[in-house]
């Protein structure tokens, strides 16, 4: 299983939707340790995770890709 890079402040999607009114997927990294804290992007809710927790479920990294199509 390869493992998807992220740093902080990245933007990240994750498996499952955010149970918001606006079911958003889009979060941001803000705090990084023993545990990850993201924000919701849609409503402004912050979770916090265990790491092992968050890269079960990280989907994608979509700053990295915001970058890549920048650099073609």
């Amino acid at each position: 299983m390869n493992k998807i890079p992220y740093k902080l402040h990245d933007f990240v999607m994750m498996k499952k939707a955010h149970p918001c009114q606006n079911r958003g997927n889009r979060w941001q990294i803000i705090r990084m340790g023993a545990d990850i804290k993201i924000r919701c992007m849609s409503c402004g809710n912050i979770i916090m995770l265990t790491r092992s927790h968050f890269e079960k479920n990280l989907k994608k990294n979509l700053t990295e890709e915001e970058n890549k199509k920048l650099d073609v």
